[in-house]
């Protein structure tokens, strides 16, 4: 009887030997996880994206404000992994998502805007939030921080390719360059200017006031901080280059230089 013997192979060896186990499921960069976090946001937008227009089209309810929050997020949330696998592709993983990002406070932070916005909509749809009768203006001004918040950031992100990390670096790495053209020569930190606009502006569009209030204060006290830590290592990394980068161009985050 003839016997037949498989040679040995890469896909034989143990997980552990093989190169590819960082794309297996519930690895760092799993690429099945990758595509159910994209599948879900891609439903969330959509749901968000239709709702959205069909309670402005056909009611004149002021509840559009939950689903336009939803298709903000998933918005954010998908263009955070979307930029980092096309620019800096090496440090692309799940957790690029930033969906459990400063867990579990950003969570709290986001439910606790729904449900301001809930409770103000259904128990007090009338009430004016904004002074001198002046909320839909506020309400299209908090859009548009929306959308020029997000687009700097998402710009910022392409921009600098693979000089952006989601972490603060302590350590220069070979391919770590200070970017100061572009949106860069604009602003110091675009994506984190971005941020802190894109949050303000969804809290203005909801009309939430309590939540508009901590936002701002929870955000400037994250970014002031981390701006603070993150240029000791850039005056580090670049010296008096970065140095006269920094004299030369503001955050354009309030009271932060």
């Amino acid at each position: 009887m003839e016997r037949t013997y498989r040679a040995w192979a890469p896909d034989s060896a143990p997980v552990y030997n093989n190169p590819d186990r960082l794309y297996y499921p519930r690895q760092p960069k799993s690429l099945a996880g990758i595509a159910v976090r994209s599948f879900c946001l891609g439903i969330a937008l959509t749901i968000g994206i239709s709702s959205t227009l069909h309670i402005l089209l056909f009611t004149s309810s002021p509840l559009w404000r939950l689903p336009f929050f939803l298709a903000s997020l998933s918005t954010f949330h998908f263009l955070e992994f979307w930029t980092t696998a096309a620019y800096n592709t090496r440090a692309a993983e799940v957790s690029s998502f930033l969906l459990t990002a400063n867990w579990p406070g950003y969570a709290i932070a986001h439910s606790f805007a729904t449900l301001e916005c809930l409770v103000t909509n259904v128990f007090f749809p009338n009430a004016q939030w904004a002074p001198f009768h002046i909320g839909k203006l506020v309400c299209v001004a908090g859009f548009a921080l929306t959308v020029i918040g997000q687009t700097v950031r998402t710009v910022a992100m392409c921009q600098a390719g693979p000089s952006f990390n989601h972490l603060v670096q302590h350590q220069r790495n070979a391919g770590h360059v200070l970017v100061t053209s572009g949106i860069y020569a604009a602003f110091r930190h675009p994506s984190y200017f971005g941020f802190f606009w894109w949050a303000l502006g969804t809290q203005l569009t909801m009309g939430n006031v309590v939540s508009f209030v901590g936002y701002a204060a929870v955000l400037w006290k994250f970014f002031s901080g981390r701006i603070k830590v993150e240029e000791e290592a850039l005056v580090r990394f670049f010296g008096e280059e970065y140095v006269d980068y920094r004299r030369r161009v503001g955050t354009k985050i309030p009271f932060v230089p």
